[in-house]
């Protein structure tokens, strides 16, 4: 599949991503990409999430790519059994442990699903990321059937720690694109 094919959705976690993020750099750099609004970045609420990523995808033409970074990772597996159908392969980076962190903010994203996702998947993790130990990770990857990138030690794999055009990324973005197909019709 070409990103021509397809309408992009950008997925950014708690406190939205950064004009120097490497998910703001690829929404103006991908022609289809379009950012998955929420009505509150600092407050972040698991149904209001996943129902504004629900509505993103429903208005979409093309069959969904999903490119989802920290609590959006967490908003993609909680809308997966609600939006599989139209969704053709979902990019997920830096998760965060949402069942051991300790941030009030995130608990309604508690209970992360371990079933296989609908849709071709791919996870990458940093070795040193603050919010999800990279065995966890790995685990969550294999109960979802995604294919399991280790970044190295990349912290949370945002643009405080040096990932803003991030180049290696977009070729494993790319490497996800050419296993995606256009979901079968409802």
């Amino acid at each position: 599949m070409k990103t021509s094919e397809c309408d992009i959705l950008i997925v950014p976690g708690w406190n939205n991503s950064g004009p120097d993020h490497w998910q703001s750099r690829w929404e103006k750099r991908l022609p289809t990409a379009h950012r998955v609004a929420q009505r509150d970045w600092t407050r972040p609420d698991r149904d209001a999430w996943v129902s504004a990523l629900g509505i993103a995808i429903g208005k979409a033409s093309r069959p969904v790519v999903l490119i989802a970074h920290s609590l959006g990772v967490a908003t993609v597996i909680h809308a997966a059994p609600y939006v599989g159908r139209k969704v053709a392969a979902a990019f997920l980076v830096g998760l965060p442990d949402v069942d051991r962190l300790e941030e009030p903010e995130i608990r309604s994203f508690a209970g992360l699903s371990t079933d296989p996702l609908p849709f071709p998947s791919m996870l990458v993790a940093s070795r040193d990321d603050p919010y999800c130990a990279f065995e966890r990770a790995d685990e969550y990857a294999a109960a979802w059937g995604s294919d399991f990138v280790d970044a190295g030690f990349a912290g949370h794999i945002n643009g405080d720690t040096g990932y803003g055009p991030w180049p290696e990324g977009l070729t494993r973005f790319a490497m996800l694109l050419k296993r995606a197909s256009a979901p079968a019709a409802p």
